[in-house]
């Protein structure tokens, strides 16, 4: 009985933490948090000590201004994309995890940043056109 009340427990957590909200570029498909609000955002990928192949974050920004992200105590290196108001990779950084300060800062202009696993995408996707569905 106990078993079977733990497997329902965590199909249900499974299933709430399907949101159905994903990213494609250039042919790669991730589905993604979605991180809109400040705290979220806040806290990024701090203190994930993976991040499963096909996994991302997606931070939803209110303008398309600049934005700067760091690395402060992210475990695992990170490609962060930068993506424009009309769906276009606009900057690609390769980020590594940071332990010590000052850590660097990875700054550009979008409406949208998707942060990775590291090596999924290099400069050649700028200019890309992004497909995405956030619910």
């Amino acid at each position: 009985m106990v078993r079977k009340l733990f497997l329902l427990v965590v199909l249900i957590l499974l299933v709430g933490c399907s949101s159905g909200s994903y990213v494609e570029i250039d042919g790669k498909r991730f589905d993604v948090e979605i991180a809109d609000s400040a705290a979220e955002m806040a806290k990024g990928l701090m203190f994930r000590a993976e991040l499963c192949s096909d996994c991302g974050m997606l931070f939803v920004f209110e303008d398309g201004g600049v934005h700067s992200f760091w690395m402060k105590n992210t475990l695992i290196p990170l490609d962060m994309v930068f993506i424009d108001a009309d769906f276009r990779v606009v900057d690609v950084f390769h980020a590594t995890p940071c332990f010590e300060d000052p850590c660097g800062r990875y700054v550009s202009s979008g409406l949208y940043v998707l942060e990775v696993n590291s090596g999924e995408f290099d400069e050649g996707v700028v200019g890309e056109k992004v497909e995405m569905i956030i619910e």
